[in-house]
């Protein structure tokens, strides 16, 4: 049903804040940076213009999950099916989760790959890491921005920093769990427990084994002032 639309990421702009509104991005192949290449690249859906889109794991968001948040009940879409959709402590009727209405609607199995479609990262911002580090702070204390503009500053943005910085130069600026929870990050090997109900999700450092292949190149962040 949706085959027919280039499929993008766009970070929310409701917020400044760097965690929120530089998180997704789509990572285009312009021949010259103007409007009609970049419409072009879009729609074209071809993966050697449209590299690649970089997604905040879905689990993140704070109604991923199906769940009930007073009496802290979280629960999977198949969970969920097997409670009737009623919480299982107080009985009242659980609050439905992106990912189980997207089951819902959905007209093909969970494990469906499209080889045709430019491929995805997934990324976490460097702030929401390095508070997760530090001892599950907010992102926005003190320490947290200190060490996000040490970073930011040696390796010129953030995307260097999450995708293309070598372990050893992020220790060097940072300290090796930073680095160590960056690599992980970029690797896959980390997981979001799900945000349910209004409750947001949250980074889980303890490594998975997980790994997705990567799906993207060395690529060149532009500014915005590239395109005046």
């Amino acid at each position: 049903m949706l085959d027919r639309f280039a499929l993008v990421s766009n970070s929310d702009c409701h917020s400044f804040w760097p965690w929120r509104i530089g998180r997704e991005a789509n990572v285009l192949e312009l021949k010259r940076k103007s409007y009609r290449e970049v419409i072009d690249a879009i729609c074209s859906k071809n993966p050697v213009r449209f590299r690649f889109t970089i997604e905040t794991d879905p689990a993140y968001g704070k109604y991923h999950w199906t769940g009930h948040r007073k009496c802290n009940v979280s629960l999977s879409p198949q969970q969920a099916e097997k409670f009737g959709n009623i919480c299982p402590v107080c009985r009242k009727k659980l609050t439905k989760g992106v990912e189980h209405r997207v089951e819902e609607l959905s007209d093909r199995p969970l494990d469906y790959k499209s080889i045709e479609r430019p491929g995805f990262i997934r990324l976490l911002p460097l702030s929401e890491i390095i508070a997760a580090v530090l001892g599950d702070i907010s992102p926005s204390a003190q320490a947290v921005w200190k060490i996000y503009n040490l970073l930011v500053g040696r390796f010129g943005d953030e995307y260097t920093v999450l995708m293309d910085t070598p372990k050893e130069a992020l220790a060097e600026v940072a300290n090796a769990a930073i680095a160590d929870a960056v690599i992980k990050v970029r690797k896959g090997a980390v997981r979001v427990v799900p945000g349910y109900d209004g409750v947001y999700g949250k980074l889980d450092l303890i490594e998975t084994g997980y790994r997705e292949e990567p799906r993207h190149g060395r690529v060149q962040q532009l500014n915005l002032e590239d395109f005046w």
